[in-house]
């Protein structure tokens, strides 16, 4: 079964965040300048990223879309060689 994806845009603080799953208890990590995964305490899974400054970094002038589709962080883990 895939899990939830949820996404979320703080228009305010222009930040991004995209978490996928039901919400557990985390700690979070800053893999570039403004980039935060936050990762799950017991399984060591991502459970989201976030993105400070977002729309400057995309340049987009609107931030509204659905996403029917899943994702899978298994990438990011790359950059954490901890987890």
């Amino acid at each position: 079964m895939k899990e939830k994806t949820r996404l979320y845009y703080d228009e305010e603080g222009d930040y991004l965040e995209i978490s996928i799953g039901e919400p557990t208890k985390c700690y979070s990590e800053e893999v570039e300048p403004g980039v935060f995964v936050r990762i799950d305490n017991e399984t060591r899974e991502i459970k989201s990223i976030g993105v400070l400054d977002f729309r400057k970094r995309t340049h987009l002038k609107d931030i509204s879309f659905n996403l029917p589709i899943g994702f899978d962080f298994s990438g990011i883990k790359k950059k954490l060689n901890h987890i």
